[in-house]
């Protein structure tokens, strides 16, 4: 680690003692939610259009982003609908334009000083018929995120990888070819805990944007919210950003105490 790095006072984040059980609540609830949708045949999303060719299979990648995350706040929706659901989900939001996430699902859960807990999930959508497809995704703004484990050292931040398929059928009816997307795998994942392999570090856009380097293939490591924030600042200096830029960042978000 930088020298100069290693003697600043920082704003330490200290997560809640229960948070890796309130993490693999949440994490399970929802693999669970979704693999119901797909047992009980809930997992396409007819799409009509008026093209004779039906959809361009080539670029569906391109758009299947919003189709398959609002299929995924669909599902969350449909369970909220039955008030003593299995899942213990009481709340529902999309996340607004700006929000680093897609969607907010609030969970009933008795803990020592509340009784909820708040998962923000990241929808990703990958092709299964288009190789390398979603393959290393942009998951969030490094300075965004750095500074919400700081106010919030519980920040809970789900990436949901949703694998999809898609083709054509012809309407008997209408004669119009109708395109088919169809959810066939996912997998759920608490950002903070994600392999520190798994974890890149792309300089390119603003202060930088968290990528995942393969969604297919991601391990687990257990760390606290700390250990994470210290993660992401060792890539950042890392990489051509460099120290002073970072410490630009961190004065600017308050990562860091008052300095004399």
């Amino acid at each position: 680690m930088n020298k100069q790095y290693a003697k600043l006072k920082f704003k330490i984040p200290l997560e809640s003692e229960d948070y890796l059980m309130c993490s693999d609540f949440v994490v399970n609830q929802i693999e669970a939610m979704v693999k119901e949708a797909i047992g009980a045949d809930r997992n396409k999303i007819i799409i009509n259009t008026n093209l004779k060719r039906g959809l361009p299979m080539e670029n569906i990648n391109k758009v299947a982003g919003p189709f398959v995350e609002a299929w995924a706040f669909e599902v969350f929706s449909d369970v909220l609908e039955d008030k003593n659901n299995k899942y213990h989900l009481i709340n529902v939001e999309a996340g607004e334009r700006l929000n680093m996430a897609d969607i907010i699902l609030q969970f009933k859960r008795e803990r020592k000083s509340q009784s909820a807990v708040t998962g923000y999930v990241d929808v990703k959508a990958t092709s299964n018929d288009i190789e390398g497809s979603g393959k290393s995704p942009n998951i969030t703004s490094f300075a965004r995120i750095r500074t919400e484990y700081i106010k919030d050292p519980d920040y809970l931040f789900v990436i949901l990888s949703i694998k999809h398929k898609v083709y054509s059928e012809r309407d008997g009816s209408s004669n119009m070819i109708l395109g088919v997307m169809e959810v066939v795998d996912f997998k759920a994942y608490d950002l903070k805990f994600l392999a520190e392999n798994d974890i890149s570090y792309n300089p390119a856009l603003g202060s930088g944007q968290l990528q995942v380097r393969d969604i297919n293939y991601v391990s687990k490591e257990i760390r606290t919210t700390w250990e994470f924030c210290q993660l992401l600042d060792e890539k950042c200096i890392a990489s051509r950003k460099g120290y002073s830029e970072w410490l630009h960042y961190a004065r600017k978000n308050k990562w860091i105490k008052d300095e004399i």
